[in-house]
Parts: structure tokens; C-alpha cells; sequence
């Protein structure tokens, strides 16, 4: 069994679907290797109804391509299967990734059915990508936007990432917390993602270490004059009001001030969470401590963390787990990779899939999206998706319509307009230099608040306009009367 060095980058390229590697064998034999095709990721619906998704995973996307290449083991397990020919084994021994691609940079708020990712470039190439384009950008795109929704739900109380024992693999632990960071988190309990992607690392103690003492007031203080300086202190493990509380007190007043440092919190990890934050907060105020804080945890989410809120519960900040690292309520972003077009004779030809659900429908072309913004307010009006050469004139009015009740219209004025996709590869070399961690964070809650917060609410949100531009409308629809 091959050895896996975690901090080494990892060649993925057989990390495809099976089928991906059969239609490429078929694509060459046919003769068709070097046919030029086009295809978009896009997502059908927004996890848990909200009203906007994030974009996440762009880096990790770029580092995958990179590093596209079949080593000799991989010739000799295809050649085992009795179903490849020799002459495409050799074109992969010698594959070159010579595609173009395009993508929406990371946390960039997105919407259903606009192209997020685009591939252009020999059909064997941009084929066999699917799989990882898609769960690379599908994985933390989910975890971006559901840490996204419990950071708003805390209503500017720090949310920590605390899921890493409950994610879903060790990759799922560490871009899980890249991704939560990105959708707004201040920090990750995960250490190697502090160490690999700068991501604060944030945590204090387990029940085992006050588990370990004599008593609790001896764990507490051990701590304590360890940590005089970042001393947070886990309360739940007996009795929070009885003892932990108490005892959280004594080993601030003995070990913490008199070193000339301030408490920096307690945390209560379990029962009626609402009402033991109160009641602590009392305890802590009259002992001298309203400068401390008081951190929750316990399975929560957005919906927990509403509630807590709601019943008045005195929490400063939550650490949120299993719910956020597994986007537990809705585990799946559903990014699809579908054909949008091939070239022929120096010309692009639009493709379209027809399907008798209307929302499986997909939007045939090469592609640019576009971003709306009104030049008073700075709010986005609305997504246009065009035809990759179209340029929408903000010096003038622009009529927008829905695409499907085209009789719903409205003109756009005193706006000007942004173009999403930005190229990330020229003809196989990297383009596009990732931002850091942090600008890409902050780039995140900026975007998020040009969004109105009609479309920013959990329920129900106002549907954002995403619109298709009149050409590319018209080409849509010639297409779909060609395949009636």
C-alpha cells in the first residue's frame, strides 16, 4: 500500500471518476482529442434556501492543475484493465495540460445556474477534470457558506471552528476549516491548518484535563498559572453554577490577576446553555470579572445559535462543531460540470442539455457573468450571464428581464458593472496569483455586504436577480426549439 506524506502536494490526477478516463479513451480512438470543448461548473440551489452561496477552493483548485500527471504506475493499472489502447496510454504518459480556465475568485457571494468555474481546451483534458473541479469547489464552497450563515446568525460574536474530530476525512477537517475561516470564522481548533494556511489556531482545554486533578479548583489553577495570559476555562465538567463558575473565580483571583493579566473567558459546553450564561454572567459581574467572556459550545448552528440569542442567553462567543465542518443540515453543494460548447472550424458552437425539468435545463456558450452595482447605495442589483465578448455599457441604461417570464423587466440606470470570472490558466500555465488567507476573508464579508439584506435573511430570502443577457437568451432558446 502506497504511503501518503500529508505535507507533501499530492499528484490527484487519478482522483477522477472511472468513466472520465473511458470517454477519453473514446475521444481519442474516435479521433476527437484535440476537438476543443467548453465547460461550465455551475450550482442548482443554494444549501439550507438561503439567499446566496460562497465561493470557495480556487487555491486548491489551481495547486490541482498544476500538478496534473500520470506516472507509470497509473499506465500499468489502466493497461490491467483490458480496455484502454495503447495509444492513448501513451498520450497520457506524455500528458500536457494545455487548457484555459476561468473562475469566480474566492469569497465571491454566488447564485444558481452562472457559470463559477470555466474549462476550455481539448475535450480529453477538460473532461477528465470533472471530478476534482467539482469536489474541490463544491467541498469548501458548502463550508464557506455554512459558516457563513452561523457567524451572521451570532450577530457579531465570535464564531470559532471546532469540527475537526467530526469532519468527514482529514482533508475535510483541514479545507473545512480554510473554508469556514474564508466564510468568516476567527480561528480554527485545527493546528495543522494554522500552520499550513495561517488560519489562527483557538482553543483551551478538554474535560480530561480537569479530570486529571484532585480536584476542580487544583485543574483551574494549573492552568492558570500556565496560561496566565490567555486563561479561558471549562466550567461544565461538574456543576457549572455549584463549582465550575466558583471555582473559575478563585483561580482568576489567585493565579491570574496577581500576575497582571484579566481572565479572557470561560466556556460552558453543555446543559440549559440560555440559562447558564446568565447566570454566570451575574456571578462573574459581581466578582469583578465583566470583562470576561463567556464562550458556548455543544452542537450548535445557525438555528441553535438564533435561538440562544432570542432567550437573551449572555454568550460573547460560540464554538461550533460538527454541524458547521459536515454542513449538517444540508451536506451537499450541487455543483454540476456540463458541456457548453465545442469549437469547429475556428468557431464556437453552443450546447445545450434539455431536460424535462426545467431547472436541469443548462445555458449553452461561452460565458462571462457580470455583477450589477449601483454607484449610490454600492448594493448588487443583479447577475447578467452574456456571451464571453459581450461588454454591458454602464455608461448608459440597461434593461434586465427574467429568463424565463421575459414580460418581467426592468431598466437599469446610475449602476456600473464588474465582470466575475477572471482567468486562472493560459493555455495550461497558471495566470492568477491566490490572495492571502486573510485578504481573501475580509474580501468575503465586503462582498457579502453589497448584498441587500432582504437577500441576506435566513428565511425566505428575496431571490437575487440572475438574468441572461439578450443574445445569449436568443441562443438559448433557438436551441431548445432545435431539440423539441
Amino acid at each position: 500500500m502506497t504511503n501518503i506524506d500529508w505535507k507533501d502536494k499530492k499528484n490527484l490526477t487519478m482522483l477522477a471518476d472511472f468513466y472520465e478516463f473511458t470517454m477519453a479513451n473514446g475521444y481519442f480512438e474516435c479521433g476527437m482529442k484535440d476537438k476543443v470543448a467548453y465547460f461550465d461548473m455551475f450550482f442548482r440551489a443554494i444549501p439550507d434556501n438561503g439567499g446566496f452561496a460562497i465561493m470557495a477552493g480556487v487555491e486548491q483548485l489551481i495547486e490541482y492543475l498544476k500538478n496534473l500527471k500520470f506516472q507509470e504506475e497509473d499506465i500499468e493499472y489502466f493497461r490491467s484493465k483490458n480496455l484502454f489502447s495503447e495509444e492513448f496510454l501513451d498520450y497520457l504518459r506524455n500528458f500536457k495540460f494545455e487548457c484555459d480556465v476561468w473562475a469566480v475568485p474566492e469569497g465571491t457571494p454566488i447564485f444558481p445556474h452562472e457559470p463559477i468555474v470555466t474549462v476550455r481546451g481539448p475535450i480529453i483534458q477538460a473532461q477528465i477534470v470533472e471530478t476534482m473541479v467539482l469536489l474541490t469547489i463544491n467541498h469548501q464552497s458548502l463550508i464557506a457558506t455554512k459558516a457563513n450563515r452561523i457567524v451572521r446568525a451570532a450577530k457579531g460574536r465570535s464564531v470559532m471552528e471546532f469540527g475537526s474530530r467530526r469532519a468527514q476525512g482529514y482533508e475535510g477537517a483541514i479545507l473545512g476549516a480554510r473554508a469556514a475561516y474564508i466564510g468568516g470564522c476567527i480561528g480554527t481548533a485545527c493546528t495543522i491548518v494554522d500552520r499550513d494556511f495561517e488560519v489562527p489556531a483557538l482553543g483551551t482545554m478538554a474535560h480530561s484535563w480537569v479530570q486529571m486533578f484532585p480536584t476542580e479548583l487544583d485543574s483551574f489553577k494549573a492552568y492558570a498559572r500556565l496560561y496566565p495570559n490567555s486563561c479561558v476555562l471549562l466550567v461544565d465538567t461538574y456543576n457549572v453554577l455549584e463549582s465550575g463558575v466558583p471555582n473559575a473565580i478563585k483561580a482568576f483571583n489567585e493565579e491570574v490577576v496577581p500576575r497582571g493579566y484579566r481572565p479572557k473567558g470561560i466556556r460552558i459546553d453543555s446543559g440549559d446553555i440560555a440559562y447558564l450564561s446568565k447566570e454566570a454572567r451575574k456571578m462573574l459581574d459581581e466578582a469583578g470579572f465583566e470583562d470576561c467572556p463567556i464562550v458556548a459550545s455543544s452542537s450548535l448552528d445557525e438555528y441553535v445559535i438564533r435561538e440562544l440569542l432570542n432567550q437573551g442567553a449572555k454568550i460573547d462567543s460560540f464554538g461550533v462543531g460538527e454541524r458547521l465542518i459536515t454542513a449538517k443540515s444540508e451536506p451537499v453543494f450541487g455543483g454540476v460540470y456540463k458541456l457548453a460548447a465545442i469549437e469547429k472550424d475556428g468557431k464556437i458552437i453552443p450546447k445545450i442539455k434539455v431536460s424535462e425539468n426545467v431547472g436541469k435545463i443548462t445555458i449553452p456558450g461561452f460565458k462571462q457573468v457580470y455583477r450589477l452595482f449601483d454607484r449610490d447605495s454600492g448594493k448588487a442589483i443583479a447577475d447578467v450571464i452574456t456571451l464571453h465578448d459581450e461588454v454591458i455599457d454602464d455608461s448608459k441604461p440597461y434593461e434586465i428581464f427574467h429568463p424565463i417570464y421575459t414580460w418581467k423587466r426592468k431598466t437599469i440606470t446610475n449602476f456600473y458593472a464588474k465582470k466575475l470570472l477572471v482567468k486562472i490558466f493560459d493555455g495550461g500555465e497558471s495566470v492568477y496569483e491566490s490572495p492571502n488567507i486573510e485578504d481573501i476573508r475580509n474580501y468575503c464579508g465586503e462582498q457579502i455586504n453589497t448584498l441587500w439584506e432582504e437577500v441576506r435573511r435566513f428565511e425566505k430570502p428575496h431571490k437575487y436577480f440572475v438574468d441572461l443577457s439578450e443574445s445569449l437568451w436568443t441562443i438559448k432558446n433557438q436551441l431548445l426549439e432545435k431539440h423539441k
